[in-house]
């Protein structure tokens, strides 16, 4: 294989990725945006596995000892993968997704030191300019890689519930992140001027523990409601740290496939603050709804939360000529999908209009709840997003809540006092009747008390939200 046909196999997997990103972008064709991606995929790996198993100069020969370790480590790799995707269930997918991230920054630091420690290519001597800049990537990488690992490890611990949503606010905790990255760049210089790798080793290992350090600290810091931002600004992260390793190893695709994925992420993120009324500095150094170093709470609603029982509830959504779904994390953790939608079909059949409303940062996933949703078969065109569906709620009959808590919360919009105050929400107590499906009394994941739940027009369905709905479907068939 010469070096044109690499390049051209690299700039045909970089269209395929950027294709993948487009169709990505809509329900109707993320299939085949994932097809795409896995071509590009394939094509990369393949040609990568080539290209790294040996060879000089224009044309790269296959060395068997070394391809033959590529090749096994990518089949244990597939093996691994495949087994994760048939054994993790949906409501898993964000800690999924947040461990993967921590290997992508994981494999940035192994290529950042490896790279460091191993010797220059006689063949293609760099000038000394070019060396510092070489050194600096390295260093670079290693930070990002870190950082990217520790941060993702954490996001995954809070997202499994094994290391608690409330952010951890340490005294003065600003300097301390402003120390450690003057430290990882201070840290750059010896490792410059080290005429020997072994000499700069120890500099470089003490950027991988501080930037590592400030990746714990970060993500600590981070409210549970911000969950959503952090895990696409990880994915960002990974991205940057993969386009660092690609600069290390001269590797003109992971630099674009990097790029492409710290870009993305990076406007994600931008566009899911937007949504929730914050700047992404923010979300990142400010902690979740803090001043003065501790979480606010809101001011204490009054009243008291209605129930209401299931048969009744059935009869008001027969009598329903329009009824807006709205779904929340509770409905993943109930793995309540399929009977949404079999409650969705029999409302239809009945003769209402059924819609579902998402909020951009419902659940702990960007697109959460549309994963979701398309699982389980609901069509897309009743899946509409926030700004599309908002003026509808004055004509709404019955807005069924399953789940859901911050992003359906009248305290963002008048009262200046909660920690999500200006936070653009789905306003369902416009409608006629908001029915809120919820295992008990106590406050979301945020831990911020709702207002909505006190309201005179709102009713209180307790329990298991997957029995829930299986019971309303039944009484609702039952004409």
């Amino acid at each position: 294989m010469n070096a044109g046909t690499v390049t051209i196999a690299y700039l045909v997997a970089g269209v395929l990725f950027i294709r993948s990103l487009g169709g990505l972008s809509r329900q109707e064709t993320a299939g085949l945006g994932n097809l795409f991606g896995m071509i590009g995929m394939a094509i990369a790996v393949v040609v990568t596995a080539v290209v790294w198993s040996g060879g000089s100069g224009d044309t790269v020969v296959v060395t068997p000892t070394a391809l033959g370790i590529l090749a096994g480590a990518t089949t244990l790799g597939a093996v691994i993968g495949a087994y994760l995707a048939q054994r993790v269930e949906m409501t898993g997918m964000p800690e999924l997704v947040a461990i993967l991230h921590s290997f992508v920054g994981l494999a940035a630091v192994l290529v950042g030191i490896s790279s460091y420690l191993a010797p220059p290519d006689a063949s293609t001597p760099l000038t000394p300019a070019e060396h510092v800049v070489h050194l600096v990537e390295i260093g670079i990488g290693v930070a990002v890689g870190a950082l990217t690992f520790t941060g993702s490890v954490v996001a995954w611990g809070k997202l499994r519930g094994s290391i608690s949503g409330k952010p951890l606010l340490l005294p003065g905790r600003h300097v301390i992140n402003l120390a450690m990255a003057l430290g990882s760049v201070g840290a750059l210089v010896p490792i410059v001027e080290s005429a020997d790798p072994w000499q700069g080793l120890p500099w470089l290992l003490g950027i991988t523990a501080l930037a590592a350090i400030l990746g714990v600290h970060l993500v600590m810091a981070i409210g549970g409601a911000d969950m959503p931002v952090v895990v696409s600004l990880l994915n960002s992260y990974s991205g940057w740290a993969a386009a660092a390793a690609g600069f290390v190893l001269a590797n003109d695709l992971l630099i674009v496939t990097g790029a492409l994925v710290g870009a993305s992420g990076t406007i994600l993120s931008i566009i899911m603050c937007r949504a929730m009324n914050r700047s992404i500095l923010n979300v990142v150094f400010g902690g979740f709804g803090t001043e003065g170093g501790a979480p606010a709470a809101g001011t204490a609603p009054e009243g008291e939360m209605r129930e209401i029982a299931a048969d009744e509830v059935a009869d008001r959504l027969k009598a329903a000529k329009e009824v807006v779904v709205v779904p929340g994390y509770g409905m993943a953790v109930a793995r309540a999908q399929g009977p949404v939608n079999e409650l969705c079909r029999a409302l239809r059949e009945n003769g209402a209009r059924v819609r579902f409303a998402i909020h951009p940062v419902a659940g702990r996933l960007p697109g959460h709840m549309n994963v979701l949703l398309a699982e389980a078969g609901v069509p897309y065109d009743l899946v509409l997003e926030m700004e599309h569906i908002n003026q509808d709620f004055e004509k709404t009959d019955v807005v069924l809540v399953i789940g859901a808590n911050d992003i359906v919360n009248p305290g963002a919009l008048d009262d200046a006092s909660s920690p999500i105050y200006g936070m653009p929400v789905l306003e369902v107590w416009k409608s006629k009747l908001v029915v809120v499906s919820k295992r008990g009394k106590g406050a979301g994941y945020a831990g911020i008390e709702n207002p909505l739940f006190f309201l005179p027009g709102t009713r209180m369905l307790y329990g298991d939200a997957r029995k829930s709905i299986e019971a309303l479907v039944s009484l609702v068939r039952k004409g």
